[in-house]
């Protein structure tokens, strides 16, 4: 991108100026700036266009409470003064005194507080006492004072419902002089009881009357009645409560400012508890002495202007994102423009070095031509001493496992050949029986090895009796059992059948049978043990082969399944025993592991777990 014209002075300026401003640190401070001004001004815009529109809306309010007030007020004001030239009152006036001049006026002043609507109509003479009225009254005690000063009308409260009066007064003049005054009273609490449902039903704006004192005599919240607008010291509140204009006891001082402003309004927040931040606005009443003040929540404008200000928040790391984003990619197509011309120099040096070295590559061709053929030569070396490697481990384990088939037909021969000196033919078919049905075994001994030695088939297993195989493998090792005396234990139930080939499972046991008859050829006491206990609620049987030789030590209990490690003398074992052992259970879906007994105990314990085919046999067992 060119850069614009400056001067050649300025011009090293710009392009460091423009190399920061590409940086994307720098525009993550500038999103960040954008988002705070975003914020800050939205905040402040919202708030004060939220404030001036509640200003207003609160002013027309205002107003409308305002002539609300002045209407009631003067709904009356014209009713003093035509009941001053009626002729029973100036009658009355001529002769104060007159019981029938009073009881004519008190019935004329009935009829009309009645249609009037108001509370109260009497007479009072110039020093506030009464002459005449509607109904009988004790003169509120303010009256005297507004005779004596001459007043049209004045607010008390009443001293029974707490409510505020207005009271209008018009003089009764008798030969030019002032020989009395006419009072209408009406109650204000209907209209105060409307503002009450306002307030209830909106809790955004209250309204409240003040007297000439500053004392809320009105309210649209019944808890400031009869409080004090501004603060009043102790001394002031004890001269508001002399003046006996209340009823009751001067409420807590809200700390409203003097004067407030009618249309912009002033933020103030009551010391009250749970007092929120409010607009308050006043309207003066100067006829009646008044004011009128609307205090409006803020909380709403507050909220909107959060929201917006997240707004602007957000909209300024809009504007900062899409600046990295264009910035990202000017820098991005530079770099792409910088670096096809790159790749252009570069391939022209590629392909002069693609020629240089086509030679040399033709050179080096017929050499590795040469190496590969000495290599193939010598991997088929190296695949014919990996067979033989494996043929040495099949020899081992053959060797291993037809050792003690082997001693059996040994010793079957020999019993054949002693039977049959002593002419007993039957039990001579029976032995060459048994040496026919171990020289099958040995067969199918060999073929599990080379089953071993491959990779397993995913055939699943048949079903095996585990009782049968346990006896099978006793027979092959009975004769070293019987000669070294051992206390066989068999708890194994006869109808418990087991997911697995019969003749693997034999190899298992004779293993472990086998091993455990090592262990204790040089042992007092020689005890073995075959435990079939149901688990797994008898969907899986544990089978423990227990024996109690001299054990095996900790430090080669981990090392008791590694190929080729045995704890028998040489020449005794090669190690392959276990190993061969626990590929046969893991292949039917258990695990073969080795147990040390109980401490003070001697021994060893072999326990593999095998799938169940037939379960109730397992159960059975537990039950007895």
């Amino acid at each position: 991108m060119a850069l614009p014209f400056f001067p050649l002075r300025l011009r090293p300026r710009a392009l460091r100026l423009a190399r920061l401003l590409s940086r994307p640190g720098v525009h993550f401070f500038l999103t960040g700036l954008l988002m705070v001004l975003g914020f800050w001004l939205a905040h402040r815009l919202s708030e004060r266009g939220g404030r001036e529109q509640l200003s207003a809306l609160s002013t027309e309010r205002l107003e409308l409470y305002a002539t609300n007030l002045s209407a009631e007020l003067g709904r009356h004001a014209s009713l003093p003064s035509l009941l001053a030239i009626d002729p029973t009152l100036q009658a009355l006036m001529s002769s104060p005194q007159d019981p029938e001049r009073r009881r004519a006026a008190g019935q004329m002043l009935a009829r009309v507080n009645v249609r009037a609507g108001t509370n109260q109509i009497f007479i009072a003479d110039a020093q506030g006492r009464v002459v005449s009225a509607s109904e009988p009254l004790t003169p509120p005690a303010r009256l005297a004072e507004a005779v004596a000063q001459g007043r049209n009308h004045f607010f008390a409260a009443d001293a029974e419902t707490g409510s505020t009066d207005f009271y209008l007064l018009h003089p009764l003049r008798q030969a030019q002089q002032a020989a009395g005054v006419i009072v209408v009273r009406f109650n204000l609490a209907p209209l105060e009881a409307t503002w009450v449902d306002l307030g209830l039903r909106s809790q955004n704006e209250r309204i409240l009357v003040a007297d000439d004192q500053d004392v809320v005599i009105m309210s649209s919240v019944q808890a400031w009645k009869y409080a004090v607008l501004d603060h009043a010291d102790p001394s002031r509140r004890r001269a508001l409560q002399a003046s006996a204009r209340y009823p009751q006891a001067i409420g807590p001082d809200l700390e409203l400012p003097a004067s407030l402003e009618v249309h912009q309004g002033q933020q103030v927040r009551l010391p009250l508890p749970g007092s929120r931040p409010m607009l308050a606005q006043q309207r003066q009443l100067v006829p009646l002495g008044l004011r009128l003040v609307a205090l409006s929540d803020l909380t709403e404008v507050r909220q909107r202007a959060q929201y917006a200000a997240w707004g602007g928040a957000a909209f300024g790391a809009s504007v900062g994102l899409l600046t990295l984003y264009l910035s990202s990619r000017r820098r991005a197509l530079r770099q792409l423009t910088k670096a096809q011309t790159e790749l252009q120099q570069a391939h022209a040096q590629l392909e002069q070095l693609v020629d240089s070295r086509t030679t040399e590559l033709r050179r080096t061709n017929d050499a590795l031509k040469t190496q590969i053929a000495q290599r193939l030569q010598t991997e088929g070396e190296l695949l014919q001493a990996s067979k033989l490697a494996v043929l040495g481990q099949m020899s081992a384990g053959l060797s291993h496992e037809v050792n003690q088939p082997l001693t059996a037909l040994r010793a079957l021969a020999r019993n054949s050949i002693r039977l049959l000196e002593g002419g007993r033919h039957d039990a001579v078919a029976a032995n060459l029986q048994i040496m026919d049905d171990m020289v099958e075994r040995m067969s199918q001994i060999t073929r599990q090895l080379k089953s071993f030695a491959r990779k397993a088939d995913d055939q699943p297993a048949g079903s095996a009796s585990l009782a049968d195989c346990v006896r099978n493998a006793q027979v092959l090792l009975e004769h070293r059992s019987r000669a070294l005396g051992v206390e066989a234990d068999i708890a194994v139930p006869r109808g418990l059948r087991v997911r697995a080939e019969a003749n693997r499972l034999e190899q298992v046991l004779v293993n472990l049978l086998g091993n455990a008859l090592d262990a204790m050829e040089h042992e007092p006491v020689r005890r073995l043990s075959v435990q079939a206990l149901p688990v797994d609620e008898g969907r899986r049987v544990l089978v423990k082969v227990r024996d109690s030789g001299q054990g095996v030590g900790e430090a080669e209990l981990p090392r008791l399944f590694e190929p080729f490690f045995t704890t028998k003398p040489a020449g005794q074992g090669l190690g392959l025993g276990l190993v061969i052992s626990a590929k046969i259970v893991h292949e039917f879906g258990g695990s073969l592991r080795a147990e040390p007994p109980p401490a003070g105990e001697r021994g060893m314990s072999f326990e593999f777990d095998l799938a169940v085919e037939t379960w109730e046999a397992v159960m059975e067992q537990a039950d007895v």
